[in-house]
């Protein structure tokens, strides 16, 4: 899939007032400080598409951007670290699981994982309950530039370990570098795929 037009659309709280057309979405969700916006402008080719930030949780709005007007990237707000109050975090909880849950266009959400990182109780915990919930997911590791390879396979395969406990197989996985634009080719294939399943059906 090339990426030949990507635009912001509208920002809001409420799943319900998101776009009314119908058209395909896919979301992107992961723990503050992932590199999300960073990975999201990669992917489209754009560095100003989506607000990157130094400061933690920036994203606090559920943000729709049209691609190649035929379907939304969804840039959702991050969950944990962000230095909000509990109210606010109990907000975005509230319209995030509201949008994850009851969107029907929604074909696919992107989870984000830290690959610096071992599997953080936070990040197995919501892909859990994604599982619960029926929404299917993907697991993208992102800053793969941040650590040698040895040491990225090895927080791999504790991730797969973990997720085998709950899972008897594991969702489609996939590495990414911000930096390097390694993955965009995968990951966007991967979208393009399900659409033609989706238009095939």
């Amino acid at each position: 899939m090339k990426i030949k037009e990507a635009a912001f659309v509208v920002s809001n709280t409420d799943h319900k007032l998101c776009p009314s057309d119908g058209m395909p979405e896919f979301a992107f969700i992961g723990r503050s400080n992932v590199g999300k916006s960073s990975l999201i402008n990669m992917l489209v080719g754009n560095k100003n598409l989506a607000k990157t930030s130094g400061r933690p949780g920036k994203t606090q709005l559920i943000n729709h951007f049209i691609i190649n007007k035929e379907w939304y990237l969804v840039d959702l707000p991050g969950y944990g670290y962000a230095k909000a109050s509990k109210t606010s975090r109990a907000q975005w909880e509230k319209f995030i699981s509201e949008y994850l849950t009851q969107r029907e266009p929604l074909l696919n959400v992107f989870v984000l994982l830290d690959s610096r990182l071992e599997p953080q109780k936070i990040d197995l915990e919501f892909m859990n309950w994604c599982g619960e919930k029926q929404i299917p997911f993907s697991m993208v590791f992102t800053k793969i530039d941040k650590l040698s390879s040895s040491a990225l396979a090895k927080n791999l395969m504790k991730y797969k370990k973990e997720m085998l406990k709950y899972w008897d197989a594991l969702p489609p996985i996939f590495t990414t570098s911000a930096t390097s634009a390694f993955g965009q080719e995968k990951v966007l294939n991967y979208i393009d795929q399900i659409l033609k399943n989706t238009v095939d059906n």
